[in-house]
């Protein structure tokens, strides 16, 4: 998920609040980072950028305490948020003749069911800007704390989009055909990728942490084969910093 700059940045500079524990709570990690991943989806170049954090949303009952990172039982139905990057001609040979697709803004819900260190999501979200589909993830994670600090949590997702996303971002038009040379292709929705993940947070105080992910996606079904597809594994690497705010109400 994702926040923008400068909210981000007036937020790191406050201290957490320090709020009684009555009354409906929010909490989240906020922070920034530094990512790689490919350029685009079906890239063989890796691209460095920001990470711009927004993680671990909870919502706790009148009565409960927040959690350090999210992990509390039960189901929870939260928003999520994330920001989709474009693609440029430019980014390749293999896009030569191809439409620029812009940045995306996708919002919707996540559901997350947790019992002990076992959680398994649905997550789906709506395209605004790049492309106006729907895009979504299901998948499992394990939780496992070494000690105090350090806490992983090892998993698997199956990444799905509708017809218009996968059609956006993996299908080739008539005019795109005649301009590049690529047979028209018009792949039908699904899951256009899986893989698994390591996610690590380390505590530097109660409310502070350092946080990493490591994942390997490989595209699947008709998205992997796209035309101009460079390369099916899509791996990603990520590293920042956060701080756990949380609001009573």
């Amino acid at each position: 998920m994702r926040a923008s700059l400068p909210l981000l940045l007036a937020a790191l500079a406050l201290p957490p609040a320090a709020q009684a524990q009555e009354g409906w709570g929010l909490a989240a990690d906020i922070g920034l980072g530094a990512e790689t991943e490919p350029d685009w989806l079906g890239s063989k170049d890796m691209e460095a950028s920001p990470w711009i954090i927004f993680r671990n949303f909870d919502v706790t009952a009148p009565g409960q305490p927040a959690t350090r990172d999210g992990s509390s039982d039960g189901l929870r139905v939260v928003p999520t948020f994330n920001w989709r990057g474009g693609r440029d001609p430019g980014d390749s040979e293999a896009l030569t003749g191809l439409d620029d697709i812009d940045r995306t803004i996708e919002a919707g819900v996540r559901f997350r069911y947790t019992r002990g260190p076992a959680s398994g999501y649905l997550v789906v979200r709506k395209g605004f800007g790049g492309h106006d589909g729907l895009v979504g993830a299901v998948g499992a994670k394990y939780r496992i704390a070494p000690n105090e600090r350090l806490t992983l949590w090892p998993g698997i997702e199956g990444k799905f989009g509708d017809e218009h996303f996968t059609r956006t971002f993996f299908g080739v038009t008539e005019g795109e055909s005649a301009r590049s040379g690529y047979e028209a292709y018009s792949p039908d929705g699904g899951f256009y990728a899986v893989g698994a993940s390591l996610e690590a947070r380390y505590a530097l105080t109660p409310t502070l942490a350092v946080v990493g992910e490591a994942e390997y996606s490989r595209l699947t079904g008709d998205a992997a084969d796209a035309p101009f597809v460079e390369e099916k594994n899509q791996p990603a690497l990520r590293l920042g910093i956060v701080n756990r705010f949380s609001l009573r109400f």
